[in-house]
């Protein structure tokens, strides 16, 4: 069997990829909701794997988003277990109104431009929610490398929206992904607010 030759999951149609994918990401927040910092590990492997099923289904800038993504686990790997005051395990905090305005900018920067670049250079039929979620994304990954409560906000809002957006790309597993991370990331709010 082939990494994409479709097989069905009762009734669900998904590849092997996708479901590998999935699973790993699974494993990921729910490593991450405990601190683990072995999340970062899995959160590559499955960026790595969910690159090539966002090509496939002409989500290219969720797929650029992955390879980003490991550049960002890397380095959250490192922030985790060296990022604190003298090189020690980062705590968990919080935004102050400047860290607001900047993650509010720089999602809004980043809409602006990758939507620019879908419309204009690939073939995409999603172009502003691709450009919206992928945007978000990469500001929920960097919030959460600097173990940032409000991470889990950012997740939430990506999430929900994602769950429309792979659903009408016919990624039903995918979906059913986004839909546990809802879940997942309310669970990692309650789960680091008691941590603080």
């Amino acid at each position: 069997m082939s990494i994409d030759t479709p097989l069905s999951l009762s009734g669900l149609s998904t590849t092997p990829l996708e479901l590998l994918s999935f699973l790993l990401a699974v494993l990921t927040v729910w490593l991450n909701i405990r601190q683990n910092h072995w999340a970062w590990l899995f959160s590559i492997l499955s960026s790595l794997l969910y690159a090539a099923v966002f090509v496939d289904a002409r989500l290219y800038g969720d797929s650029g988003l992955q390879f980003v993504f490991v550049a960002v686990s890397i380095w959250g790997w490192y922030q985790w277990l060296r990022g604190g005051q003298q090189h020690r395990p980062l705590p968990v905090s919080r935004l102050d109104r400047a860290g607001w305005a900047l993650t509010l900018a720089a999602w809004g920067a980043g809409f602006a431009l990758l939507s620019w670049f879908l419309r204009r250079y690939t073939d995409t039929d999603v172009p502003h929610m691709d450009a919206f979620l992928t945007a978000g994304s990469l500001v929920g990954q960097l919030l959460l490398s600097r173990k940032k409560i409000e991470n889990w906000l950012v997740w939430i809002l990506v999430d929900v929206l994602y769950v429309g957006l792979y659903l009408y790309k016919h990624l039903t597993l995918t979906a059913i992904l986004y839909g546990l991370f809802v879940i997942m990331a309310m669970a990692g709010w309650r789960s680091w607010r008691h941590s603080e």
